[in-house]
């Protein structure tokens, strides 16, 4: 039983979910390149997406957080410094953007994007490992199965159109019951193991490199045994 939808796997293992090649509505600057896993409520969208060459683009069509799994991708943003983003490395490019995009030989990323009918505040936002990290809420003691972790975040990007939180978090170990997840979650890992546990018992095991997402609504668990700390998109659907 699937709990989560692999992206990529750091060892260059093919994962086992499936990717049709779609363009992310028009005027997607990836069309051509972009594999869609996921596609669903809040008109929100992830995968991967194999890129060499340049383009530009007056206005980005959407809001996308992209990181890079394999190559570098350079995005320059109009009157700003390029942004070079390597292996483990993001960013969040707002809707109404104009940038250049860039990658020398073939670049792998994986995405999550969210469409808006509105302009956002355009611009780039990094995504960084070294974050500011704050405290912020436990779990409920009802789903725990041991201690509550500590748990710390640094939300670096926030979009009210589209309901899209980017940013860095990461945790002390715990274990969790299975439940429905209450978000779209995009994930990739930065450090630490985790293992997503379905209702049937089988377990899909993640680690640093590794990027998968999880669609609201999805039943599954979480158990950890040292620190772990990701790079996440976030999005909650009213249903």
């Amino acid at each position: 039983m699937t709990v989560a939808l692999l992206l990529h796997r750091a060892d260059g293992a093919s994962p086992s979910t499936s990717f049709r090649k779609a363009a992310f509505g028009p005027g997607d600057p990836f069309a051509r390149d972009r594999e869609i896993a996921w596609e669903g409520s809040g008109a929100m969208s992830a995968g991967r997406v194999s890129f060499i060459g340049e383009v530009d683009v007056g206005h980005f069509p959407h809001t996308e957080t992209i990181v890079v799994v394999e190559g570098t991708l350079s995005l320059v943003a109009a009157g700003a410094a390029p942004l070079v983003l390597r292996r483990g490395e993001g960013a969040v490019i707002a809707r109404g953007t104009a940038l250049r995009i860039q990658a020398a030989a073939r670049s792998l990323f994986v995405f999550c994007a969210a469409a808006a009918e509105l302009a956002n505040q355009p611009g780039i936002t990094p995504l960084r490992a070294d974050a500011n990290f704050k405290l912020s809420n436990s779990l409920p003691a009802e789903i725990l199965l041991g201690p509550a972790p500590q748990c710390r975040s640094d939300n670096v990007f926030k979009d009210e159109l589209t309901g899209v939180v980017a940013g860095t978090w990461d945790s002390t170990p715990y274990h969790r019951i299975v439940r429905d997840h209450r978000l779209n979650e995009f994930m990739y890992l930065l450090d630490g193991n985790v293992r997503f546990a379905a209702p049937d018992g089988s377990v899909l095991s993640v680690g640093p490199g590794d990027a998968l997402f999880v669609p609201q609504g999805t039943a599954i668990g979480w158990e950890s045994s040292d620190r772990v700390a990701k790079f996440y998109v976030c999005q909650a659907v009213r249903t």
